[in-house]
């Protein structure tokens, strides 16, 4: 890791690049990255970070992890695309593999996760009206505050974020948002037309934001008494990242529909699903849903590795035991700037009681890549493969930047 400012003439010459050519969709910090190895990447200046953000925990298992570039490299000599036009050799034991880790029936899979929650979004309301008997056009599913799940049309409509909301109008109708955590409120927005209710079982982007104790209990239940779905957006908090395959173990939880993405493809190729039982999915008939790119030969070899790890245990393990450390450290920090420390495993929100950017601009200057969310809020989501004491590293920087 190095420690100083990040500037110099290739990363000047690639952001102007960007600058000019790009949409500004995003803001990120002013550090081009060329290459990543485990917890660390390197930008095109030579200098070395230690990554605490993992692409959002796209990147669970590090850069370029060994058995998931070997798995897709075998795969690349062999075949990568047929459109889901054919089956081909890695489909049905990927969708056997994944439906087993999440002890249900079926896979239905996708590209991205906002897709996944669309693929979900639809799957509730198609199963509300052929099985459950919702009149036409009357399905409601319920959404939480702070939410978030994508940026399209549809999952923006029921967003309560003005950012990702404004000027995308009209919105799709069909949902009703309450306050995250809030049970009475809850229980007043479902209905016998309610087909589902979708929730972070952690909301991220959000800051971290975890559910009162027994709250996901509470709305698994009311799900089972009014005949609706639990669709549990899992796309962040899944497959090892809070200490537990999924963020819904820690209350005994098993949703309806698990969504899955992000960290299923590696950190290689984008892969996302929705799991459920035959029930639930069977109500799709050919035509009626799909994607070229979904279950493509390519990321079903990359994710048949992801549950392969995952059925280990060992990064599950890793996150419950680094996330321990990592929330001892953050919540003895000697500082006045943090107003409160959220999260599980090896993820956390620091909600400062100022910005956060000019504390993850000091933190790059520090050799660590951290990022804020909004404005107020600096998380840390490393990957699980990181060592103990680079995690130590990281956290005495963190203390130097604030």
């Amino acid at each position: 890791m190095t420690e100083g400012s990040q500037t110099g003439p290739e990363t000047e010459r690639l952001r102007t690049l960007s600058e000019e050519h790009s949409a500004h969709n995003y803001h990120p910090l002013p550090v081009v990255i060329a290459e990543g190895d485990g917890a660390f990447v390197t930008d095109v200046e030579g200098r070395r970070y230690l990554d605490m953000l993992s692409a959002y925990s796209a990147v669970n298992f590090g850069h370029r992890n060994p058995r998931l570039v070997a798995a897709a490299r075998e795969q690349l000599d062999r075949v990568t695309l047929v459109s889901r036009a054919f089956d081909h050799d890695q489909f049905g034991p990927f969708c056997a593999e994944l439906a087993e880790l999440c002890g249900k029936d079926m896979v239905l899979p996708m590209n991205t996760g906002a897709e996944a929650v669309e693929t979900a979004l639809k799957t509730a309301r198609k199963w509300g009206y052929e099985v459950k008997g919702v009149p036409a056009d009357e399905a409601n599913i319920v959404t939480f505050v702070g939410n978030f799940h994508g940026r399209t049309t549809t999952i923006v409509s029921f967003s309560t974020d003005p950012v990702a909301k404004a000027s995308y109008g009209p919105y799709t109708p069909g949902f009703r948002t309450v306050p995250y955590g809030d049970e009475d409120a809850l229980r007043g927005a479902v209905d016998g037309s309610t087909v589902g209710v979708l929730v972070e079982p952690i909301q991220g982007e959000a800051g971290v934001v975890v559910p009162p104790p027994g709250y996901l209990r509470a709305v698994r239940d009311l799900c089972t008494e009014h005949g609706a779905l639990m669709l549990a957006d899992e796309v962040q908090t899944g497959l090892g990242r809070t200490g537990t395959t999924f963020a819904c173990e820690h209350e005994d939880v098993v949703p309806d529909v698990y969504i899955l993405g992000k960290a299923l493809g590696g950190g290689i190729v984008p892969v996302s699903a929705i799991v459920a039982d035959a029930d639930v999915l069977g109500v799709f008939k050919p035509g009626e849903h799909g994607s070229t790119f979904g279950g493509n030969p390519l990321a079903c070899a990359v994710a048949r590795e992801v549950i392969a790890m995952l059925n280990t245990g060992e990064y599950q393990a890793r996150s419950r035991e680094l996330g321990a450390y990592l929330h001892e450290r953050l919540h003895a920090l000697d500082t006045d700037t943090i107003r409160e420390i959220r999260g599980r495993g090896l993820w956390a929100g620091i909600e400062l009681n100022g910005l956060a950017r000019p504390v993850s601009e000091r933190l790059m200057d520090l050799g660590v890549l951290a990022k804020e969310t909004h404005d107020t809020t600096l998380r840390l989501a490393p990957p699980l493969v990181i060592e103990k004491k680079d995690l130590e590293w990281a956290l005495d920087r963190l203390q130097k930047a604030l």
